[in-house]
């Protein structure tokens, strides 16, 4: 009688398709971290006691003013020199554009009313940005 192993197999794991499920995952990552916050950029908003929501889906274009006098527009730094023509520019085309403006809270009234008299030169419906109240 003949005892002999028989051919020894080693395990393998394939990882062939491993790649490219990491590159969907960090794709819909990437496109979700983007839907989360249309305006990442951080602004001590003042406060209100009324809360009216804004609808994204129209697409309203935010600009912002963050307490050192660095000015956004959707999440872009500009200049507050060029904040009129890249703000025609965005608005160009559409039919009832609405803004936001995110004006940090220790800023002087004057930069506010400065942003609000672009929107005004544009005719755009301007929207101020608050954070709800503790009291409501």
């Amino acid at each position: 009688m003949s005892l002999r192993k028989k051919g020894h197999r080693d395990a393998e794991v394939s990882t062939d398709s491993l790649s490219d499920i990491m590159f969907f995952l960090m794709l819909f990552f990437l496109i979700l971290s983007t839907m989360v916050s249309p305006n990442a950029i951080k602004v001590n908003l003042p406060s209100s006691k009324k809360n009216t929501q804004i609808d994204n889906n129209k697409n309203p274009i935010h600009i912002a003013a963050t307490k050192d006098h660095k000015y956004f527009i959707d999440s872009k730094e500009v200049s507050f020199a060029d904040l009129e023509p890249l703000l025609a520019e965005k608005i160009a085309g559409r039919i009832e554009p609405a803004v936001v403006i995110h004006v940090d809270k220790d800023l002087l009234y004057q930069d506010f009313i400065d942003m609000m008299q672009i929107g005004d030169k544009l005719n755009c419906k301007m929207i101020c940005a608050t954070q709800p109240s503790n009291g409501n």
